[in-house]
């Protein structure tokens, strides 16, 4: 079956038919569509600056620096003399994320608009790419998927990769405009060359089913390798699956449990589950019942149900249960999953 992505609740696919191997492969979980707002500068605290120099804002990089800092008050008094003074839409754009999201001021949405609208109609892209998605989610203006695509498409049209994605969610929505799966997978790879981890993960199972683009099993296990790298949860379990049946790479079930197990260090209940079934098998990794019993009854306490496991549980002596269930209390008091 294919996999519908839908836009905001979820990126969401129908299960797919699996091997010989499918005892080991987790059922897929929807992915899903970030829809925050991006923010596109990293927050750094530092001891705060001598007191403020307004002569720093003839360096249109110093609204930006010294919001790194963190000090977010100068950030915003430089921000208005670049924006007043210089017309810097830059300026104009960091103003109305300050006051979109309370930062160094109180919040207001008002504000936030009328520096976002200032920017974009200087042509500034992130500025355009902010309002396309306070269109999208009704945030101080009205709910518009109509108006949103329209500035995604202005925005992604000047390359940026978030608006890209976006606007590829609307083309397989198709509600906005009709389904277009070829140009969703277009405008996935854009977002997905600039490193935007969901839309690599889509453009894997694009290539995955074959569609919007020819059927190419490497090529998703690419992207899948590339989106793995930058921690995407979902893709990573889908690497590990490529991996242990040999799909689009060459068959390794020990990287491929090197992978799941990533996957359930981070916490995803599916992957605890197939990783526990492999360390109960043997399969890619060494055969220990007792570690895979933990993680079964930590994938359980995650509501992910399995029989099988159950059933090996079951019949184990009531010490073998109980030093599984000593590991999975450590881990729980740790609030971590172990480092065996």
């Amino acid at each position: 079956m294919h996999r519908y992505l839908m836009l905001i609740t979820a990126l969401v696919f129908s299960a797919p038919a699996y091997g010989a191997d499918e005892t080991f492969l987790p059922k897929r979980e929807p992915a899903k569509a970030p829809v925050a707002r991006v923010k596109s500068i990293a927050i750094t605290p530092q001891p705060p600056r001598p007191p403020f120099e307004p002569s720093l804002a003839n360096d249109p990089n110093a609204p930006f620096a010294a919001y790194q800092r963190g000090n977010f008050v100068e950030a915003k008094q430089l921000a208005e003399i670049r924006a007043e003074k210089h017309k810097d839409s830059r300026a104009m754009t960091l103003l109305g994320e300050l006051y979109a999201e309370g930062i160094g001021v109180a919040p207001d949405a008002a504000k936030s608009l009328e520096w976002l609208r200032r920017a974009a109609n200087a042509n500034d892209t992130h500025a355009v790419f902010s309002l396309g998605m306070m269109h999208l989610q009704g945030n101080g203006v009205t709910r518009s998927k109509d108006e949103a695509a329209k500035l995604f498409r202005r925005a992604a049209d000047k390359g940026h990769p978030h608006a890209a994605y976006n606007l590829a969610l609307l083309y397989l929505e198709g509600q906005v405009f009709p389904q277009n799966v070829q140009e969703a997978a277009k405008l996935m790879r854009v977002a997905a060359d600039n490193d935007i981890p969901d839309a690599q993960h889509a453009l894997a199972i694009f290539y995955q089913e074959g569609r919007g683009v020819p059927k190419d099993l490497a090529e998703s296990v690419k992207w899948l390798r590339r989106a793995a790298r930058l921690d995407h949860i979902p893709a990573t379990i889908e690497l590990a699956i490529a991996l242990f049946n040999g799909n689009g790479v060459e068959k390794d079930e020990q990287s491929a449990a090197l992978a799941m197990r990533r996957a359930a260090l981070k916490g995803n209940p599916v992957a605890q589950n197939r990783y526990a079934r492999m360390l109960n098998a043997g399969r890619g990794v060494e055969k220990n019942l007792t570690e895979a019993m933990a993680w079964h009854l930590m994938a359980r306490l995650r509501n992910i149900s399995d029989p099988m496991l159950d059933g090996v549980f079951g019949s184990l002596s009531e010490e073998e249960k109980k030093r599984a269930e000593a590991i999975l209390k450590a881990w729980l008091q740790s609030k971590a999953p172990p480092n065996t």
